[in-house]
C-alpha cells in the first residue's frame, strides 16, 4: 500500500529546483529585486514611467533634499560664489600678486579665481536689456529635488530609471546572444567531435588568447558606430566562450549515455538527439551561464560607456551617467554618481545572489 506522504509521481529537476529555491530567503529576496527592476524596465520602455525624464524641471545641479523645493526665482541659478567664500591656494605662485591686487582695488575688482571674463561687460548689458539667458530661464524651476538634478536640470531619479532601461536591455540581450551562440557551437563540437570539434576548439583558443578588455575594444573600434545594437553585438560576439566550454563538456558526457543510444536505436535524427534529448538535460548549465553573463555584461556596458565606446549622445545609461559624473565630482556634485552606482550595485548584487542560489538549486548532486 502506498504511503500517504509519498507523491503519485517523482518530481522533476525543475520542480525540485524551484522547491529548493523557495526555501532560500536570500534567493527569494534577490528574485524580488530582479523582478522589480524588470518591471521598471517594462514600464519605462512602454512610456508609462519616466516618459518626461528629459524635461528640465529644476535649476542646474539642484541639490538633493528630502522633499522637492519651491520654484527658484528668476536669476537664481548658477550664481558665482562670493570672493570671501573662496579660499586662497597656498601653492599658487601668483597668490601674493592676486592678494595685492585685491587689496588695491577691493574684492570685487577680481572675478572668481582671479580670471577676467572678456565678455563680462557685454553680458551685463544684455542682461540689463532683458535678453534671455541661462539665469532668467530658471524661473519656475525647482530649487531642489529628492535625488537632485544634473547639469541641465533633469531629475536624477528619472534619469537613473531611464538609464537602467538601456543597461538592463544591453545585459539581457547580449547575454542571450552569447549563450545561444555558445550553446549552439558547444553542442556541435561536443556531439560531432572529430574535425568539427578541432575547428571550433581552434576558434575558442583564438578568442580566449586575447584579453577580454582588448578584444571588446578591438571589436568596438572595428564597428565604429555607437548604439545599443553595437554594444549588444560587441558583448555577445566576445562573450560566448564560457558557455561554449561548459556546453561542449556536457555534450561529450551525455552523447554516450543510454537514453541517447536508445533514441539512436529508434531512428532519431542527429538534430533531434542534440536538441530534443540531450539539451533538456544540460539546459540548467545554459540558464546559469545566462544569469552570470547578464551581471558581467551590465558592468561591461558601464565600462564601455564610461570609456566613450558605449551609447551615443542623447541615449542615457548608467555608464553615460558615470561618465558625466566624473566632471561633476570636481564641482562637488555627487548625487548623479551616487544614484547610478547604487542602482547598478543593487541590481548586480541581487543578480549575483540569485545566480549562486540557482546554481545550487539546479545541481543534481545536492538535490534530494
Amino acid at each position: 500500500m502506498r504511503a500517504a506522504y509519498l507523491p503519485d509521481h517523482a518530481a522533476g529537476l525543475w520542480a525540485l529546483a524551484w522547491r529548493r529555491l523557495r526555501a532560500d530567503r536570500w534567493a527569494m529576496s534577490a528574485l524580488a529585486v530582479v523582478l522589480a527592476f524588470l518591471l521598471m524596465l517594462l514600464l519605462s520602455a512602454s512610456g508609462v514611467l519616466v516618459a518626461d525624464w528629459e524635461r528640465e524641471v529644476a535649476v542646474s545641479y539642484a541639490p538633493p533634499t528630502l522633499f522637492a523645493g519651491a520654484p527658484a526665482p528668476a536669476g537664481s541659478a548658477q550664481q558665482p560664489l562670493p570672493q570671501a567664500a573662496l579660499r586662497e591656494n597656498p601653492f599658487d605662485p601668483l597668490a601674493p600678486d592676486l592678494r595685492a591686487l585685491r587689496a588695491q582695488g577691493g574684492a570685487a575688482s577680481l572675478p572668481m579665481y582671479g580670471v577676467t571674463d572678456p565678455l563680462a561687460a557685454e553680458l551685463a548689458a544684455l542682461q540689463a536689456a532683458g535678453a534671455p539667458s541661462s539665469t532668467t530661464n530658471s524661473a519656475g524651476r525647482l530649487a531642489s529635488l529628492p535625488f537632485g538634478a544634473d547639469k541641465w536640470g533633469h531629475d536624477v531619479l528619472k534619469k537613473t530609471i531611464k538609464g537602467g532601461e538601456t543597461s538592463i536591455v544591453v545585459g539581457l540581450v547580449a547575454a542571450l546572444l552569447a549563450v545561444t551562440l555558445g550553446t549552439l557551437l558547444g553542442a556541435l563540437a561536443g556531439y560531432w567531435g572529430g574535425v568539427v570539434d578541432a575547428l571550433l576548439n581552434g576558434l575558442y583558443n583564438i578568442f580566449t588568447a586575447i584579453p577580454s578588455v582588448l578584444l571588446i575594444l578591438a571589436v568596438a573600434a572595428v564597428l565604429q558606430q555607437k548604439g545599443v545594437l553595437t554594444i549588444v553585438l560587441i558583448l555577445g560576439l566576445t562573450g560566448w566562450t564560457g558557455p561554449y566550454r561548459l556546453i561542449r563538456a556536457e555534450y561529450l558526457k551525455h552523447k554516450g549515455r543510454e537514453y541517447v543510444l536508445a533514441a539512436d536505436a529508434i531512428g532519431a535524427s542527429h538534430w533531434r538527439k542534440m536538441f530534443v534529448h540531450i539539451f533538456p538535460n544540460v539546459s540548467h548549465v545554459a540558464l546559469v551561464q545566462l544569469s552570470i553573463l547578464v551581471v558581467g555584461f551590465i558592468k561591461a556596458e558601464v565600462v564601455l560607456s564610461f570609456l566613450g565606446f558605449g551609447v551615443p549622445v542623447g541615449v542615457v545609461s548608467w555608464g553615460s551617467m558615470l561618465n558625466e559624473a566624473q566632471n561633476e565630482l570636481i564641482l562637488g556634485r555627487w548625487w548623479q554618481l551616487t544614484a547610478a552606482a547604487v542602482a547598478m550595485a543593487l541590481l548586480v548584487t541581487a543578480f549575483s545572489l540569485l545566480t549562486d542560489a540557482l546554481r545550487d538549486a539546479l545541481d543534481p548532486k545536492v538535490i534530494f
